[in-house]
């Protein structure tokens, strides 16, 4: 019995560096703030990073993959469904979405039905599907999916968002990049890039990084202008509504003489 007990611990001992072994994932991004300014046209970001290991990868491993994604901030929007009524175009249905981020783009290392089980993509809410959700019931409406898929059809038409399937590159199961386009349409907010190391079509790692968005220079300074003193927003805009008539017509004058 000592002699089984102490084989079994001998077992046990040399098997746990293998147990033990695990991957975990470093993040990186060209730039933590994206400036919004009046010749803001786009920006591209590169994300990058690498696998950090405690030990060597068994042979008979799965291989490993890697999916990145970048989440704007998040709002509810309204859809609504237009139908034809003697000829003219009219608002049918409507259905509220109460999380739809305002930019989403998903990139992988292969295309994502590859990639993970349906339990762990909902489990880390991955996907286009994943992202926007929580639809609300509305009367008359008794699929709502269509609504949601036409959100995420309307924003990839728009360059809001993205799938790149095979975008990112994978070297020596180490080194991973790839790069991800905000087109200049975005809203400013807070965004977040999460990664994911993926082996067996399970999720074996993640990590986060956060990415500010905000509007600077004069843009900034009418936009707290607007949403702390309305009153005097409004007076500002009149008064450059009145300078701008007057300026037009003093020129208008002057160049008929």
């Amino acid at each position: 019995m000592i002699r089984r007990a102490a084989l079994l611990l001998l077992a046990l001992w040399l098997a746990a560096p293998v147990a033990l072994a695990q991957e975990t994932v470093v993040t990186g991004l060209s730039t933590e703030n994206i400036a919004l300014n009046a010749t803001f046209d786009g920006s591209e970001l590169f994300v990058f990073g690498a696998i950090r290991r405690d030990a060597p990868i068994p042979e008979d491993a799965d291989p490993l993959d890697v999916i990145i994604t970048i989440k704007g901030p998040v709002r509810p929007i309204t859809v609504r469904e237009k139908s034809r009524w003697f000829g003219i175009w009219v608002n049918r249905s409507a259905v509220r979405i109460r999380e739809t981020p305002s930019f989403y783009a998903i990139a992988s290392t292969r295309p994502m039905g590859d990639l993970l089980t349906e339990t762990e993509r909902l489990r880390y809410r991955i996907g286009m599907d994943q992202a926007v959700r929580k639809v609300e019931s509305a009367p008359g409406v008794e699929d709502t999916r269509p609504f949601a898929e036409a959100v995420v059809r309307l924003r990839e038409e728009s360059g809001l968002y993205a799938r790149l399937d095979g975008d990112v590159s994978l070297a020596e199961d180490t080194l991973f990049q790839t790069h991800i386009k905000l087109p200049s349409n975005i809203v400013e907010g807070d965004y977040v890039a999460e990664f994911f190391l993926v082996r067996d079509r399970k999720v074996i790692s993640s990590g986060a990084a956060e990415i500010v968005v905000e509007k600077t220079g004069i843009e900034r300074w009418l936009y707290n202008l607007a949403h702390n003193r309305p009153f005097i927003y409004g007076l500002f805009s009149v008064a450059l509504a009145l300078a701008a008539g007057w300026l037009a017509a003093t020129a208008f004058r002057i160049a008929k003489r």
